[in-house]
């Protein structure tokens, strides 16, 4: 059987912010650029309530940066939580600095939108939201980006599943994304992408975020959280998922915290493996792109390794005409701009909701007993999703 790849390695070749796009024909491909001047805006979220924001530092003290060990480690979070309607303001995408840095050496998309333009992006949750009754408790969800991207990649993602009645938290871990401002104005670029490329051991930032995550969850659910909103969180009812090495995040994670009840891995190389004993028998989602669009020279048998370690329910789905960068945002920008990936046919729009209806469906069924029968087999209505194993 032909290897399935998970590509790192598209990040540094600039395959992220060129994500796939519509390439219907050869006539689509050749579209002409949308104007200059048209605002870029991500999807609206497909659930019944309105999403607020809210932006969290922490500082754990008791570790050090694992990229700048003379630091204590840092991360910000941005939290979604289910809102009153018409309350707040329009939450910003990122801040200019941060799609300055983001947008550098990544082909057509940074060749031709402006940072101004990237950061102005619209999208569909509110900073200063007033959050739903305090009788309400809601399933948390960490989201975990791709090595190199900001939290701000999985916006549509996060807004949807808040939108649906989840507290979402997506984590931005210090000196492992291009730019992420921090307090005070601090950009810090990609310590790590110095350290792990030339050695080739990206293990270390998987290791390191199922250290994180453990931290996070003692800030929002402990006894004396750090978040003003923690009472909407049900801490009970714990997932887990992440883009490319977040979502060998999300696996290290369980296999270091109990808490978190499911998780799902979004096209990403397991370089921390799942131990041989495997996951407490707690359910888990892998969800590729099309391995007809990977490179040929870069195999990885991860996913075929770590297979059967999964002792819990699972599901390993493929998404044809989907490229890696698939299940982020950036397909979706990418084809607004008018600047879709030449290699991936599979438009934005289509892969985000092929995205959103399976990663949602997966965590109603496991965090809140839903039923999902999407994810029992082949659905006509999905043509493009392969059950490559279940």
């Amino acid at each position: 059987m032909k290897k399935i790849i998970r590509v790192l390695a598209a990040v540094a070749a600039g395959l992220v912010l060129a994500g796939p796009g519509t390439l219907a024909t050869p006539a689509a491909a050749q579209a002409a650029p949308a104007g200059e001047s048209t605002r870029l805006e991500l999807p609206r979220p497909t659930g019944a309530f309105a999403v607020g924001r809210d932006t969290l530092h922490l500082v754990d003290r008791e570790h050090k940066d694992p990229w700048v060990p003379t630091a204590d480690r840092e991360l910000l979070l941005s939290l979604y939580y289910p809102a009153l309607a018409h309350t707040g303001s329009p939450a910003p995408y990122m801040a200019v600095a941060e799609a300055k840095a983001l947008l550098t050496d990544r082909g057509q998309l940074g060749d031709h939108v402006t940072p101004e333009r990237l950061a102005a992006t619209r999208t569909h949750s509110r900073t200063g939201a007033l959050p739903r009754p305090w009788s309400d408790r809601y399933p948390l969800i960490v989201l975990s980006p791709g090595f190199t991207m900001p939290r701000a990649s999985l916006t549509t993602l996060a807004e949807d599943l808040a939108s649906s009645g989840y507290v979402v938290a997506a984590v931005d871990h210090a000196y492992e994304s291009d730019g992420t401002t921090f307090p005070g104005g601090r950009v810090l670029g990609c310590k790590a992408c110095e350290q792990v490329f030339p050695d080739r051991s990206l293990h270390r930032v998987s290791d390191g975020r199922a250290r994180d995550v453990p931290f996070v969850l003692d800030r929002l659910t402990g006894p004396r959280p750090a978040w003003r909103y923690s009472r909407l969180i049900d801490s009970r009812h714990i997932g887990m998922a992440g883009h490319s090495i977040g979502g060998a995040a999300a696996s290290a994670t369980m296999a270091a915290d109990p808490r978190v009840d499911a998780g799902v891995n979004m096209d990403g190389t397991f370089f921390t493996p799942i131990p041989e004993g495997g996951l407490g028998g707690r359910p888990f989602l892998m969800l590729a792109g099309d391995p007809a669009l990977l490179p040929p020279d870069f195999p990885d048998t991860s996913w075929e390794d770590n297979w059967p370690r999964m002792d819990g329910w699972k599901r390993w789905l493929t998404v044809k005409g989907a490229g890696h960068p698939a299940f982020t945002d950036w397909p979706v920008l990418g084809d607004e701009a008018g600047y879709p990936h030449p290699e991936t046919p599979l438009s934005g729009t289509r892969s985000q909701q092929i995205t959103r209806a399976y990663v949602g469906s997966f965590f109603d069924l496991h965090l809140r007993g839903t039923p999902a029968p999407r994810l029992d087999g082949p659905a006509a209505t999905d043509p493009e999703v392969v059950f490559h194993r279940s």
